[in-house]
Formats: C-alpha cells, structure tokens, sequence
C-alpha cells in the first residue's frame, strides 16, 4: 500500500496532475485497476511531459500514472507507441455513423461542429440513434435561429434526412429590431441548453447581418463568456477587412471569438493575420484561430461567396472547381448547371498554397481542425479532410517535414482546444490531457507509420497508424481495427 501511495505522490509531483481532481483515498485502497496501458510513449502538451509511462484507468478516469508497474486487469503493452490525448475536432459537420467511423480511425475522440453549430443541441445528434463511438456536441447554431425567426421554420442542423438547408430569405434578408430581439432571447436559450459557444455563419448571410445585429451577437457572447465561432466575411485574396470587424467586436465588448479556417480567408496574407490577431489579443480581445491542413476548401454551390466575384475573391476560375459527388472538373456550363439543377450540392475548390499551411500550421497558437465535409455514404465522395487530418500533421508535417514537434501538434490537436472551451464547458477541463483525473480518451498510435491516405478524388481510404482508441474509459479500436457496437461517445453539449 505504501508503496502505491508513493507512484500516485511522484505521479503528481512529476507530471503536475492537479488540473483535474481526484480522490486518492479511492485510488489506494485498490490493488488492480480496470486497465493499464505500459510501456507506452507518454506525451502530454499540457505540462510538456514527454516519457515512457504506465497508465491506470478505472471506469471513464485515468487513475494513475507512473513509471513503475501497475497492476490491472486489463493490460495493453504500448511499446513503441505513443499515448497521445485523444484528438479533439472542433469544426467537423459529420455527425453521422460513417464520418465518426473515420474520424475515429483518424484518432478523433471528440468532433464539435463550432463553425455551424445546431439549435436545439439535439440536431447535432439526430443521425447517431444506435450510438455514437466518438464523443460529440455543437455551439449554438446562428443560422438556425435565424431560419426560426425570419421564416418561421425548424432547421436544427446544416443537413438532416431530408437533404441540406437551403434558406429562403434567412440568409439574404435583414432583420428588423424586433427580429434581432428574438434572435438574442434565443441565444440566450441555446446557451442555456449547452451550447458550446455560438456559431456564426456570417460569410453565408454576409449580406443579410448589419452592424446592430452583429453587435447583438458579440453582446450575448460577451455577457456569457461564450466564443463566437466565427466564418468571417470572405474578401478579395486575403482582404483583412472582415478580420478587422471582429477584432474590434471582441477588443470593445471583451467578447471571446474563435476564427474557424483561418487560412482559407487569409490566403497568401495569413503571416500579416496572425501578427494582426497577435496585436488585437495584447490589447484585449481574446481571439483564437484553427485551421486545416489541405489546400482546397469546400461549401455548397449555392453558398453566398459565389453570388460575387468568386474568381477574383480565390484566383481561380471554373476549371478549378470539383463537383464532390463525382469529383469531376467544372466547366462554365457544368457550373451553371448544378447551380441550377443541385443548388445544395457541395463543391471543392482548389485555392489554396502549401506555403500558406506551412506559415499557419508553424505558429504555436493555430489549433487543428478538420472542416469535415458530412460523409453520409461512400457512393457521394467528400473532400478528405474529414477521413485524414490528423494523421496528415503527423506524417507530413511532423515525421517528414519537422516543420513542428510531436509534442506540438499534440497540443494543437488536443490541449489548445480542450483549454480553449473549459470555461464555456467544463467537461473540457478533464479532456485533451493525459493526468491523474482526466477523461480517459486516449488515441495510441506508431509515429513512424501513421499516415493519411484519402485523396480528392478517391476520399474513403482511412487513415493508418492509430493502433488504439480509448473514449470514456473504453476501447473502442483494439490493433487499429474499430470494435463493433461500441458506442461511448457522449452528446457534450448536453451534458451539463
């Protein structure tokens, strides 16, 4: 017993355990845990721990940690593999059985659509009845409840059983005072019903929002100390015009603001942006960023950026853009076309530059997030960055560039995002570190053989090199194999 009592005591000394709490009474007065993980490469960004350790779990909680031995009933040998948080997705628009089968192989264990968002929270969930293996949850989706109010209709998420949104007026027309009235009691509900921060599709109804009403949502935003997860207006290759607008919404009314793709808005300009949001933060707005690690973007047909002038905005033309379905090439009459014909039809167009990644993805601030496109089947192809984001980082940028360190890109898939929502959600607190407390979500996986696999035009390949996932204590992949009817996902924006 002593001798139990003196691993837990260098545990906490060694790898500062004390942001979750604990009840070591409970820990000591048991001999052999659930399961123990050895051996394994233990990195945890959140006290830059970087060490061979064993790991103890008992129900949903890591219990224990140490160099020494545990015993358990369970034991997996991680030898030569690393013992990461599990990743955490903060912008992901797949909530559906297939897309969390290959987030989870991806080393997902938490996909939150922040950028969207949905109202109620239950719409996030509505495709996930038999269970979901990944835990789950969403911000308070804006464009809902401006679907409620300016066309009296219930559109809860992006895409449902029945197809995408396609608004009527919700994203053309302004609302009067007595709309944006509504609008914030609404807010307001949504928040009250675990939203995760709020969800601003401002791009899509840039013509729609004025001023008064954009203040209205930062007002609620700071009030509530709730982020606004934010699509910013889109300007001409790199305009910082819309990046502006929210840095002096969050430096006036200390409103939390998280930019969602960011170098999908700041193209060739992002170094200037990240000096711009660095400058806003050290005086007063609190401004985070992610982005993803691909060069194209992807949206709807019908999305309002292309009711301008798309081919200056991006510099590029129709030739550039794929049809996702089949992943054809556009030309001028196929683009006119499907504009037409499939005005909910989603495209990918190739805009961006690795250069522009590779500013962006070195800056310690930037998180990692997918911007996975909803994966509803394999016969209608999607962009692949919900199938390969994470190990992409891992195999390009980290083993073969060295552009950032494993412990790096752990922290930006893992502790940044959890830290950043723990005051919105505290669930957050005990997820996206490894310590004595914490939620036992777990991604294991060989550093030297990860890899992504899905490309533009064949996207269903999964990812390779996650050996293991652990979600709530559970495994749920056993040898890189996902287990059947495993389901320990939680809907987080609904658990309070």
């Amino acid at each position: 017993m002593k001798k139990i009592i003196f691993y837990l005591s260098s545990c906490i000394l060694l790898l500062n355990c004390s942001n979750p709490s604990t009840n070591t009474k409970e820990l000591v007065d048991q001999n052999i845990y659930d399961l123990v993980i050895q051996h394994g490469r233990v990195i945890n960004p959140a006290n830059q721990t970087d060490a061979i350790l064993n790991i103890a779990i008992q129900g949903d909680t890591i219990v224990a940690i140490s160099p020494e031995k545990l015993q358990g009933k369970q034991i997996i040998d991680a030898k030569n593999l690393v013992v990461a948080p599990g990743f955490i997705d903060l912008h992901s628009h797949t909530p559906t059985p297939l897309g969390q089968y290959f987030q989870l192989k991806d080393g997902v264990t938490t996909a939150l659509d922040l950028e969207a968002g949905a109202f109620p929270q239950s719409g996030y969930g509505q495709f996930l009845k038999k269970g979901a293996h990944i835990h789950h949850g969403a911000s308070v989706g804006y464009f809902a409840i401006r679907i409620k109010v300016m066309e009296g209709k219930d559109e809860a998420y992006i895409f449902s059983h029945k197809g995408a949104i396609h608004p009527e007026i919700a994203f053309t027309q302004k609302a009067t005072t007595e709309q944006i009235a509504a609008m914030r009691q609404l807010l307001h509900q949504g928040l009250d019903e675990g939203g995760i921060g709020i969800g601003l599709l401002l791009d899509y109804m840039d013509s729609a929002v004025n001023p008064e009403e954009l203040k209205m949502i930062f007002e609620v935003a700071a009030e509530r100390k709730a982020p606004v997860c934010v699509h910013i207006r889109r300007g001409v290759q790199g305009d910082p015009a819309g990046l502006e607008e929210v840095i002096a919404l969050s430096e006036s009314l200390k409103a939390p603001v998280h930019i969602c793709h960011l170098q999908a808005n700041a193209m060739g300009k992002i170094a200037s942006w990240l000096e711009r949001i660095e400058i806003a933060n050290k005086n007063g707005a609190d401004i985070s960023v992610e982005m993803y690690p691909y060069t194209a973007g992807s949206t709807t047909i019908s999305a309002d950026v292309f009711n301008r002038d798309w081919q200056t905005i991006f510099g590029i033309t129709y030739e550039d853009v794929q049809w996702s379905d089949t992943g054809e090439y556009l030309t001028k009459e196929t683009w006119e076309k499907y504009r037409k014909e499939q005005p909910t039809g989603a495209i990918i167009h190739h805009y961006g530059k690795e250069d522009w990644n590779r500013i962006g993805l070195k800056n310690p601030t930037v998180m990692i997030a997918s911007d996975a496109m909803p994966v509803i089947s394999r016969d209608k192809k999607v962009t692949p960055r919900g199938i390969g984001t994470f190990s992409k980082i891992l195999a390009k940028y980290v083993r073969e560039e060295k552009l950032m360190t494993l412990s790096e890109a752990i922290g930006k898939m893992s502790y940044l995002p959890a830290k950043r929502l723990e005051e919105i959600s505290p669930v957050f607190a005990k997820k996206g570190r490894i310590a004595v407390g914490a939620h036992a979500d777990l991604t294991i996986f060989d550093a030297a053989t990860i890899q992504d696999h899905g490309t533009y035009e064949n996207p269903y390949q999964e990812s390779s090199g996650v050996e293991y996932v652990f979600v709530g204590g559970k495994m749920v992949i056993y040898k890189g194999e996902v287990l059947k009817d495993v389901f320990m996902g939680q809907h987080l924006s609904l658990k309070k």
